[in-house]
C-alpha cells in the first residue's frame, strides 16, 4: 500500500488521521506543534521532520489546516519535494478562488490537487462520519474518495476545481441559519420563563429539530462554551462566504447578520469559544436592538 501523508493535526485532523492508521494505512504525519503527533505515533504512524520530507515519501497527501495562506505555505513546501503525480487532498476550508489557483499552479508542476472541505464537526471526525465535498477532475476525486473512506460517511464530487469550497460555503450559510434559529429560540424561551431543557427536547424532537439542537442545545443549557467549532474559525469561514457571495451576486443576509453578531463575541475577546455562545449575545438584545 502506498504511503499516505497527513498535515494538520488539530481538532478535526487528529481523529481523521487516527482513523487512517487504525484502518491499516501506512501513514506519515507532520504538524507545526510536534507534540500532537505523539498519539498517532503510538498507533503506528511515522513522523516527518518537515513538510518537504513528508512530500518526498508519500504518494497521497492530506491537508487539514486553517486559512488559504496556510494551505499555500504547505503546498509550496510540498511542491519542492513531491514526486510528479502526487495527489494532494485539501480538507481545509479556504477561499474558492484560492483553491482554484492552487490547483492550477500545482498542475503545472505535475501535481494533482482536490479541494475536499469537510462538515460534521469534531464529533463527526471522532466517529469517522464526515461528509466531504470534492472539487477536481473525475479521476482525481474518485481516487481521493477511496483514500479518505476511513473517516467519511458520504464523500462526493460536486464539480471541478474550487467546487468543493463553493459547496462548503453553501453548507456554512445553512449552518448560520440553524445556529441563529436555535439561539434565538432558546433565548426567547428563557425570557418567557419556560423550562429550557424541556423546551429544547420538545422542539428538538419536532419539525424544528436539527443537528444544532442535538449538539449545540446541550452546550447552551450548561453554558459550556468550550469548542467545538470556535467563533474565530466560524467568522473566518463566513468571510469566505461573503467574498464568494459577492463574486456571484448572491444575497446571504442571514449569514451577514450571524457574522455581525459573532463579531460582538470576538470583540469581547471570546473568539476561542464555541459558536453556541451566540446565545448570550441574542439574550442580551432587546426587541428593538
Amino acid at each position: 500500500m502506498a504511503r499516505v501523508g497527513f498535515i494538520g493535526l488539530g481538532t478535526m485532523g487528529a481523529p481523521m488521521a487516527g482513523h487512517l492508521v487504525s484502518s491499516g494505512v501506512d501513514l506519515t504525519v507532520w504538524n507545526r506543534s510536534p507534540g500532537k503527533t505523539d498519539p498517532l505515533v503510538a498507533l503506528g504512524a511515522k513522523v516527518a521532520s518537515t513538510p518537504e520530507e513528508l512530500g518526498a515519501a508519500c504518494g497521497t497527501i492530506i491537508l487539514c489546516v486553517n486559512r488559504s495562506e496556510d494551505v499555500r505555505e504547505v503546498v509550496t513546501a510540498l511542491s519542492k519535494a513531491a514526486k510528479s503525480g502526487t495527489l494532494i487532498i485539501d480538507h481545509s476550508t479556504i477561499a474558492p478562488p484560492a483553491s482554484k489557483e492552487i490547483e492550477a499552479e500545482l498542475r503545472v508542476n505535475g501535481l494533482r490537487f482536490v479541494d475536499a472541505p469537510i462538515t460534521g464537526g469534531s464529533m463527526g471526525a471522532k466517529k469517522g462520519q464526515l461528509t466531504v465535498f470534492l472539487g477536481g477532475s473525475v479521476a482525481d476525486c474518485a481516487e481521493a474518495i477511496q483514500a479518505i473512506k476511513p473517516y467519511t460517511k458520504r464523500a462526493e464530487r460536486v464539480g471541478g476545481p474550487g467546487s468543493g469550497q463553493m459547496a462548503k460555503m453553501a453548507n456554512q450559510i445553512a449552518v448560520a441559519g440553524v445556529l441563529v434559529g436555535l439561539c434565538e429560540c432558546l433565548a426567547f424561551a428563557d425570557k418567557a420563563g419556560l423550562n429550557l431543557p424541556q423546551i429544547k427536547d420538545m422542539i428538538g424532537g419536532g419539525a424544528a429539530g436539527s443537528w444544532a439542537f442535538d449538539n449545540y442545545g446541550p452546550k447552551i443549557l450548561s453554558k459550556d462554551w468550550s469548542p467545538g467549532f470556535s467563533v474565530k474559525n466560524q467568522r473566518k469561514d463566513f468571510a469566505y462566504c461573503r467574498e464568494a457571495a459577492e463574486a456571484i451576486d448572491a444575497a446571504i443576509p442571514m449569514t451577514v447578520l450571524v457574522d455581525d453578531l459573532l463579531r460582538k463575541l470576538q470583540e469581547e475577546g471570546r473568539g476561542e469559544e464555541a459558536t453556541a455562545a451566540l446565545f448570550e449575545v441574542i439574550e442580551r438584545l432587546g426587541a428593538h436592538s
